[in-house]
């Protein structure tokens, strides 16, 4: 199997949680990222306002979590490699969970963030946020080297506490890159290869976050992963898949 590993030191984090109060979480840098603003939209994925990750997260007594902006960036090397993470146990959401090689929000407070022509906002907030989790220097993370492709409308609750609602904009980026991953964010990389994702994915001792497990069943992925080269051709901005 042609699959790069780099280990990274996890470190666990013992959580208390209650479903009729705020959830105590104990790392700081995790906490602090709790009140950066997202973006609520409608299912048109027009904005509504913003709301702080917290209240984005957290599932109501009747399970409603609401549905807000995110990205999630497929990156592949010029082996046509897919980079995979795994989620720190520091993660408030998923902690430990494999996953595609980033995923996270476009931010109210940050106003370049919000700009929806050529979807530039989203591709502004992946730019930022591949270099906080992964170290990957902004200049390899322009908008031009992003491929927006489509839309997935997705709904996890997650561990009954923290869930996931979202409407998430798949980016691709098709290139070989320098990566140094944030330890409170990430704990595992690796790159795998098309015919051996399956035999790979077997191999895990862990979940997989619940918006890569469903573009996986769709075969979403497949059809992305052979259109590498032509991703022209596999662009569906006018439509949002509820997966």
């Amino acid at each position: 199997m042609a699959l790069k590993l780099l280990q990274l030191g996890g470190r666990a984090v013992r959580r208390s949680f209650s479903q009729r109060s705020a959830p105590f979480i104990a790392d700081k840098l995790q906490e602090e990222g709790m009140n950066e603003m997202c973006l609520v939209v409608d299912e048109n994925d027009r904005v509504l306002g913003h709301a702080n990750k917290r209240e984005c997260h957290l599932v109501k007594p009747n399970g409603d979590i609401p549905l807000h902006r995110a990205f999630s960036v497929f990156i592949f090397n010029s082996n046509n490699e897919m980079l995979l993470q795994k989620r720190s146990a520091s993660k408030v959401t998923f902690p430990g969970y494999v996953s595609n090689a980033c995923c996270s929000h476009p931010l109210h407070e940050f106003r370049e963030e919000t700009v929806e022509t050529n979807a530039s906002g989203v591709k502004m907030a992946a730019g930022r946020r591949l270099e906080y989790e992964l170290g990957i220097p902004r200049i390899h993370t322009q908008p031009a080297s992003l491929h927006y492709l489509t839309r997935i409308h997705y709904k996890s609750v997650g561990d009954g506490t923290w869930g996931e609602h979202e409407i998430d904009y798949i980016l691709v980026l098709h290139k070989d890159l320098p990566i140094v991953p944030n330890a409170n964010e990430v704990s595992d990389v690796y790159y795998v290869g098309q015919n051996e994702l399956p035999a790979f994915l077997d191999t895990l001792d862990a979940p997989l976050t619940p918006w890569f497990a469903s573009i996986l069943k769709s075969e979403k992925l497949h059809h992305w992963w052979n259109n590498l080269h032509r991703l022209d051709s596999v662009v569906e901005h006018d439509k949002i898949h509820k997966l």
